[in-house]
């Protein structure tokens, strides 16, 4: 049989009436608004729809308060100032989506609707709208009979293509199949009224046999001693035909046109229901469905099986309990709980996340669903728009040149410039949901080396990097090993390293040579920034070995508390790192003990430490670095760069961005050639670190170098 329902209230008034019954957040709402919502029919349909899912009370008044938003929107904006935040985020999301109906309007290619699905669920926070979205949409579909054929056309489209999946995602039975129904009869009247007539048809037969089937199954239940209530489940005219285009079969061919449904109390008497059927009636091999072991990717639970039933006529059976016909038949809104029901903020984001995870495009392996099910949250994703209205989905904190590869890789080398929503862009900005981005492009692909590193931000998904180092991989050789050369001299160079022993570094990475390691540093496979830190970790001095002796001697290696420096043949003494060169863990590093100071910690290679070498040898002393070195040291660098109103400000807001502190900085302003030189001591970590702050520094506009200083 086919189901229709009809709601009889036109007006609002009856709402209003019973607003000494209502939460008062809806009673305020229909109070508000009430007067000025122009078809209040839809209105009230919405509002009943809402109440059968069960939506809580502040859904409900999202929804009317809508309906002010929309007619009146000076009004709603002096109102919605004094109204909560929660429900003000509800009406918003309605908004927010009037954006998706307009970009469907566009007619988008085939195949973008399952984008604006994902587009409408990321602009929309509070999964509570997509109900408000699902209940508006039937009710105009009830009412769009009388309107002209261009609009039932469109409302249908928008129904087919975003309603009824995101219904069926979320398992509202109650409103997919009348969403479908009602998409399907405005999109194919020819082949809708010729599946309704022959239902109606042999309407009088099936009813007839439906009751003896009943009848018959009611008795064997009882026998067995299971409570079951027993009704014929309707058939839905889209579901008939959906079936029969994929299964290539006539309308005479279908088994399951006659079909009953049984309700019992628990998932033990699920099966053993089952067995009943069974033994009552032969089962049809190849026609049984078990979705209580395994669910549907919605959460719908069943049993489904199909006999001969009386006089031999082809029969479907659905079992389950009366608690997965309620969740089945209300989907997700049947497990809703809200904030003021007394759940933990926890137990509410966690059905949040649930829901959303439920609304992700899917595949038909339900078993892999399943697995997926269990892992943590979505990975956070922005949903992007292309001139023609495609979407295109990246994980958060993706910039626009991440994009272009997205769309296609020869638009991604080729990409020169971008514009988001109208406005140029430089291709480091990071989109965000519902933005849309235009990719300018070159005639010629010539992606930059610049893109690779990570201190310039230009990318930040590793699609994009992999793309962009193929094509450096597809150039020559030689081209690559030079550039690699010259990346890797320039870091040695500016972190004062250019005497570090290098010769273990391809070894470590698991390089068979040096042109190897500068080819990757060359392709972005390897950054400075960790040739740094292994050159950091080739100073360090081996655990010294433990060994026995015949005769106790004094020690000779004594850490020191509060140091990372380990000094030979010393007890404890006062250490302090030389400001005329500036150790860092990593370097070389020699002793001298000075009068009152301690041991003052030099760089092998200090020129200063050379001259007090020369003049008093026998105090210089062997020292290392211990193996926890996790204080701060202070470093010199020098910055240069040609003059610009803020580079100072731009200067200082990398170096405490990258965690690192300013101790001291002076600056000064070539007049005569337009550059200016800043000095700073930071205290930093390690090489690492310092690597990485000199090429974010570098990156700036108009910078033209900055090393370390104060070596030698």
């Amino acid at each position: 049989m086919v189901q229709t329902v009809f709601i009889a209230a036109t007006s609002l008034q009856p709402w209003r009436d019973r607003a000494g019954t209502l939460p008062p957040v809806l009673a305020d709402a229909l109070d508000a608004c009430a007067t000025r919502v122009v078809n209040q029919a839809e209105c009230t349909d919405v509002l009943d729809l809402l109440g059968v899912l069960g939506c809580d009370a502040q859904t409900q008044a999202a929804a009317v308060w809508f309906e002010l938003a929309r007619v009146d929107p000076a009004l709603w904006a002096e109102r919605r100032a004094k109204l909560p935040a929660e429900l003000q985020r509800l009406v918003d999301g309605q908004q927010a989506a009037e954006q998706v109906w307009a970009l469907h309007a566009q007619r988008p290619p085939q195949g973008a609707a399952e984008g604006l699905r994902r587009l409408l669920l990321a602009i929309v926070r509070d999964l509570r709208v997509v109900f408000v979205l699902l209940a508006r949409q039937l009710a105009r579909m009830r009412a769009v009979a009388s309107a002209p054929e261009g609009e039932r056309q469109a409302l249908a489209r928008l129904t087919r293509d975003i309603h009824a999946p995101l219904a069926n995602r979320l398992g509202i039975w109650q409103l997919k199949w009348e969403l479908e129904d009602l998409a399907f009869r405005y999109l194919q009247p020819d082949t809708y009224r010729r599946i309704a007539n022959l239902l109606d048809e042999r309407r009088t037969d099936r009813e007839v046999f439906i009751r003896d089937s009943l009848d018959e199954l009611q008795r064997a239940l009882e026998a067995a001693g299971i409570h079951a209530e027993l009704a014929g489940r309707p058939k839905h005219i889209y579901s008939i035909w959906k079936k029969m285009q994929r299964k290539s079969l006539d309308f005479s061919d279908l088994y399951d046109i006659r079909a009953v449904r049984v309700l019992v109390d628990n998932i033990t008497d699920c099966y053993a229901a089952l067995g009943v059927v069974h033994s009552l009636w032969p089962h049809l091999p190849g026609e049984f469905d078990d979705y209580i072991a395994r669910p549907k990717a919605n959460g719908y639970q069943s049993l489904h099986t199909a006999v001969l039933g009386p006089s031999g006529k082809t029969l479907e059976v659905q079992i389950r309990t009366h608690e997965m016909h309620r969740a089945n038949e209300l989907g997700v809104a049947a497990h809703w709980r809200y904030k003021e029901g007394g759940s933990s903020d926890a137990e509410f984001e966690a059905k949040i996340a649930w829901m959303r995870k439920l609304l992700e495009p899917r595949g038909e392996d339900d078993s892999a669903l399943a697995a997926e099910l269990q892992t943590e949250l979505l990975e956070d994703r922005v949903y992007l728009l292309t001139p023609k209205g495609e979407v295109f989905d990246l994980a958060r904190g993706a910039t626009v040149l991440d994009f272009a590869y997205l769309v296609h890789t020869e638009v991604g080398h080729r990409c020169r410039g971008a514009k988001v929503n109208g406005r140029i862009v430089p291709l480091t900005f990071q989109p965000q949901s519902g933005d849309r981005v235009e990719i300018l492009t070159a005639k010629v692909a010539e992606p930059s080396r610049d893109w690779l590193s990570p201190h310039h931000g230009y990318l930040n998904t590793a699609r994009a990097k992999d793309k962009v180092r193929a094509w450096f991989r597809r150039i020559a050789h030689d081209a690559n090993l030079a550039v690699g050369r010259s990346m890797f001299e320039r870091e040695l160079k500016r972190l004062a390293l250019s005497n570090a022993d290098v010769g273990k570094l391809p070894t470590h990475f698991h390089l068979k040579n040096q042109d190897e390691l500068l080819i990757a540093l060359a392709l972005g496979e390897i950054t400075p920034g960790q040739i740094a830190r292994v050159l950091q970790e080739a100073a360090q001095p081996p655990e010294p070995a433990v060994t026995q002796s015949s005769a106790p001697v004094a020690s000779r290696h004594a850490t020191l508390d509060h140091s990372a420096l380990s000094i030979e043949g010393i007890g404890n003494l006062l250490t302090t790192l030389a400001r005329c060169c500036q150790p860092l863990p990593g370097d070389p590093v020699r002793g001298f003990i000075t009068k009152g100071r301690g041991v003052s910690v030099h760089r092998t290679d200090c020129g200063s430490l050379a001259r007090l070498a020369r003049r008093d040898p026998d105090r210089v002393i062997e020292v290392s670095w211990g193996s926890a070195a996790a204080q701060a040291y202070e470093v010199d660098i020098e910055l240069r760069g040609y003059d610009r109103k803020g580079l100072q400000k731009d200067v200082t807001s990398v170096v405490s961005n990258a965690g690192t502190h300013i101790i001291a900085s002076s600056s000064r302003l070539f007049v005569h050639t337009g550059e200016v030189e800043m000095r700073f001591t930071l205290r930093v970590r390690d090489f690492e670190q310092l690597s990485t702050l000199l090429g974010k520094l570098l990156a700036l506009p108009n910078v033209i170098d900055v090393r370390r200083v104060g070596v030698g």
